[in-house]
């Protein structure tokens, strides 16, 4: 399902002075496709997802979701966090399978196919992630890494259209986030989920991304846009030592360090050779 942002802007008020977070922001996601969001600090990349995701209003503009208006959180958008935000008082196993509790059930003649049908879904996902060993631990039994799994895990069995993840791996040593990065290439590729990812980190977009959209310093707006051109059975940690990659790299580091300056042409922003 095609996701549509309409000159979303976003704008506070504090000690009584207007600040504009967001200038109004336009861009789609495909069916299937993986966008990140680039920027400095405080640009509202996060803000941008929340309202995205229902989360928080906009000030002005729509997000529709297969031509229909999304107006708060539900089922076709999961969302996973920087931190993995799991109940402490219950086991992987339920945590995961918790949005289940808050969705309506199946007619009565229709509830133990149904509980059946959750039950294969979710040890499935539990296996995809690498905790189907670890159904029955509380989270303070797991390590970080092992706890976003169960929130990606959590994100996902609704089975949304469009997965929404804010700096997800931000909190892990570096070698987790890899192992969380090639783990979430898996989870993608397996579920073609249409994705939309925050990160400070620039080599983590490149990686996972279809497209990488930088934003500016506040108020945010997109700056540049690029495709990433490597398909997906590509994809692994190596792939950071390719010329190509290189060349992105320093494309959007470039644009950060001027990202407060003058609005460039989108048009002829992208790297010659890359793929429209």
């Amino acid at each position: 399902m095609k996701l549509c942002v309409r000159q979303v802007s976003k704008r506070y008020v504090a000690r009584r002075r207007e600040l504009l977070a967001l200038e109004p922001i336009d861009f789609e996601l495909a069916d299937g496709e993986f966008v990140s969001f680039v920027g400095p600090s405080g640009c509202g990349k996060s803000t941008l997802l929340h309202i995205i995701g229902g989360l928080e209003p906009a000030s002005s503009g729509s997000v529709e979701l297969a031509g229909e208006p999304v107006r708060g959180p539900g089922a076709e958008l999961g969302v996973v966090f920087q931190m993995p935000t799991l109940f402490p008082w219950l086991s992987v196993w339920d945590n995961v399978r918790f949005p289940f509790t808050l969705a309506r059930n199946a007619p009565a003649n229709d509830v133990a196919e149904e509980e059946r049908s959750r039950q294969r879904w979710l040890e499935q996902l539990l296996a995809l992630v690498g905790l189907l060993d670890f159904r029955d631990c509380f989270p303070r039994e797991l390590s970080g890494g092992m706890q976003q799994r169960a929130a990606i895990a959590r994100a996902l069995v609704s089975r949304p259209n469009v997965l929404l993840m804010d700096e997800p791996f931000g909190a892990l040593d570096a070698q987790t986030r890899e192992e969380m990065q090639e783990l979430l290439l898996h989870v993608i590729g397996q579920h073609r989920t249409s994705t939309l990812f925050v990160t400070h980190d620039v080599d983590e977009a490149l990686l996972l991304s279809d497209r990488v959209l930088v934003f500016s310093s506040r108020p945010g707006r997109v700056v540049l846009e690029l495709r990433v051109p490597f398909e997906r059975d590509e994809r692994t940690t190596e792939l950071k030592l390719d010329p190509v990659f290189s060349g992105l790299r320093q494309q959007i580091l470039a644009q950060l360090r001027g990202a407060g300056g003058a609005r460039p042409n989108l048009s002829q922003a992208k790297l010659r050779g890359v793929k429209e």
